[in-house]
This record gives structure tokens, C-alpha cells and sequence, in this order.
């Protein structure tokens, strides 16, 4: 029994404005979490510091975990955009 291909792939012209977007984001998240680890092991009593109710460590991980969300919408918002401006529609796509 043969169901064919579930979708079709195409050339996706904005394949490379991804990489490159997912390359720097990847590079701004590796650095702030660097920075992360480098105050854990330079400073572990800086990281115990109590920030209201919470420590710094406790803190900063929370923005890392933020940080992760907010780049993953930038970054599916911009390539959405890049997919629409560079990828021409077909007539198909447009009857569906």
C-alpha cells in the first residue's frame, strides 16, 4: 500500500537568512549562559546573594529560560516573514 508523500518539499529561498539568524542567536544564548557558569565558578557567593526572595543564581536562570522563549519568537517571527517574502506562492496554495 502506497500513500504518497505527506507534503511537498520546495527550495526554500530564505534557508540561508535562517541560518544565519539561528547561527547569532545560538552565539547570544552560548554567551549569557558562558556568562552564567563563569560567575558560578569565579564567584559562587555572588550567585548566593538574596534578591528579594530569591537568590541571583535563581534569577539569572530564569532569564536564561526567558531569554530562550523571546529568541525562538524572534526568530520564528522573522523567518515567517523571510519564508513569505522569498518563497513565491503558487497558484495551488493560493486556491486552498
Amino acid at each position: 500500500m502506497h500513500h504518497g508523500k505527506s507534503t511537498e518539499w520546495k527550495k526554500d529561498n530564505a534557508a540561508s537568512l535562517k541560518e544565519l539568524l539561528g547561527k547569532w542567536f545560538f552565539l547570544l544564548y552560548s554567551l549569557v549562559y558562558a556568562g552564567f557558569i563563569f560567575i558560578n565558578v569565579m564567584s559562587p557567593k555572588f550567585m548566593g546573594i538574596d534578591v528579594s526572595n530569591w537568590n541571583v543564581a535563581i534569577l539569572y536562570g530564569i532569564g536564561l529560560i526567558t531569554l530562550a522563549m523571546v529568541l525562538a519568537a524572534i526568530y520564528n517571527h522573522i523567518s515567517t516573514h523571510a519564508e513569505e517574502l522569498l518563497n513565491p506562492k503558487e497558484k495551488d496554495d493560493e486556491n486552498k
